[in-house]
């Protein structure tokens, strides 16, 4: 195990032909000593099956699996009974969100839960089986957080219910989450904080991940992805990119990484290795 903790994401296959590739990646990053690997889940409980399969495979390669449980749109009963089945595959680590509303469905339910920090608090009640509680933050803000920064009391309230560390959304630039840090603990959150890093290796990814995250556009990142001559010379840039804010965010004291790994093991293998963690 590496002197700093560092730990991977990877999310069920979205067929069977994509099954061998994954397990293999699990195989590959298991071996090189995580705290734990984390698998997502999708809203309403639609991958639920899925990851199972996944966490199972995690647990049997005597590694820690953290389970993404989601909860908007969802009553109390039925997160309790997910939580069960997560429990009786020998999952006992999740990581609580709040998560979008299932497909097709525009509101919540009377009864519905709607916060994570309501999830949180559902896991710590039942202590007796429940390991570590992870929970998100974001760096610059959630998209409806505002200039008040409500993902911080958010957060806040995440911590007030019993979550033990949270891991933050992907973001660019190491002074983004030494910022954010030190604005959450002027605020009073003092759970660890875990850096979430990603990789970006071609500026469709790119694209997409700052459609989905609203995080401000990296423009020498950017730059460098668009002007690329090839694929070869895009995962370089990607892969030197993550290694060097993984190593500034080290320096700096984060507590360890996140990797979110696109179910393959070889590019984040090597920005560790460039930031001589492995």
């Amino acid at each position: 195990m590496a002197t700093v903790p560092f730990s991977f994401e990877v999310y069920p296959p979205r067929s069977s032909d994509a099954a061998p590739a994954l397990f293999e990646a699990i195989d590959k990053l298991s071996s090189l000593g995580p705290r734990f690997i984390s698998v997502t889940f999708g809203a309403g409980g639609s991958d639920t099956k899925n990851s199972i399969e996944v966490l199972d495979y995690i647990l049997k390669k005597d590694v820690r699996a953290l389970a993404h449980l989601t909860c908007a749109g969802t009553t109390r009963s039925s997160i309790e009974k997910l939580i069960s089945e997560f429990e009786a595959a020998g999952v006992s680590d999740f990581l609580a969100l709040r998560g979008d509303l299932p497909a097709g469905q525009e509101q919540l339910p009377e009864e519905a839960l709607s916060t994570a920090a309501d999830l949180v608090s559902i896991l710590k009640k039942r202590s007796g089986s429940i390991g570590e509680i992870a929970v998100a933050a974001f760096p610059n803000g959630h998209p409806e957080s505002g200039i008040e920064r409500s993902d911080i009391d958010a957060l806040l309230a995440k911590q007030a219910a019993g979550a033990d560390y949270a891991i933050t959304q992907l973001f660019f630039y190491a002074n983004d989450y030494f910022d954010f840090v030190s604005l959450a603990r002027a605020r009073g959150v003092n759970i660890p904080i875990l850096p979430g890093i990603m990789p970006i290796t071609s500026a469709k990814r790119l694209e997409r991940v700052l459609e989905l995250t609203g995080e401000r556009n990296p423009i020498e990142l950017s730059d460098a992805l668009s002007t690329a001559q090839n694929n070869s010379e895009r995962i370089e840039i990607g892969i030197d990119w993550a290694a060097k804010l993984v190593s500034e965010l080290i320096s700096g004291g984060a507590p360890g990484v996140h990797l979110y790994a696109f179910n393959e093991h070889e590019r984040v293998t090597e920005v560790l290795r460039r930031a001589e963690l492995v």
